[in-house]
């Protein structure tokens, strides 16, 4: 079980670093000021270059008072299953754009989120990374000690 759950947290921060990656190259070559979608459709491509699975326009349903409306929204990519990207190209982020990642990531049960603002002059100022009830797990580099679950205090065997 413990294995699952390393590679678990493993795999989605080694997406998300393929992601962040594949967002600054594409941001040096095109600079800032494009529309959303030429970011979009360009950073789809360097991704699957990365062999990953990417989905762009993700239509996600919404349920409310157990009616399931179709036309709930569209999410910009999905890597993977795992991770989460919304994109812009706007002077300004505002909190608004970080809450609606955050509703999209619980809607959809995905952990991992990155909202990626195009219009920076460098495109590390334009990276936000939001994370959806991820467990977080204390490790011990020396290995001296077990791991432990920091919410649950439990400790955690490693093989």
């Amino acid at each position: 079980m413990t294995e699952l759950i390393k590679g678990y947290l493993r795999d989605r921060n080694e997406f998300g670093s393929l992601v962040l990656e594949a967002a600054i190259k594409l941001h040096k070559k095109l600079g800032p000021g494009l529309l959303e979608l030429i970011y979009e459709v360009a950073l789809c491509y360097e991704l699957k270059q990365r062999n990953l699975s990417v989905k762009r326009q993700v239509a996600i349903p919404i349920a409310y008072d157990g009616i399931v409306f179709d036309e709930g929204f569209k999410t910009d990519i999905i890597i993977n299953n795992k991770v989460l990207q919304e994109l812009k190209s706007v002077e300004n982020l505002h909190p608004v754009h970080k809450k609606q990642l955050l509703t999209y990531l619980k809607l959809t049960n995905i952990k991992l989120g990155y909202l990626l603002n195009f219009n920076e002059s460098l495109m590390k100022e334009g990276m936000t990374r939001i994370v959806n009830n991820l467990k977080e797990l204390s490790f011990n580099l020396c290995g001296s000690a077990p791991l432990r679950d920091k919410k649950n205090k439990n400790r955690m065997k490693i093989q």
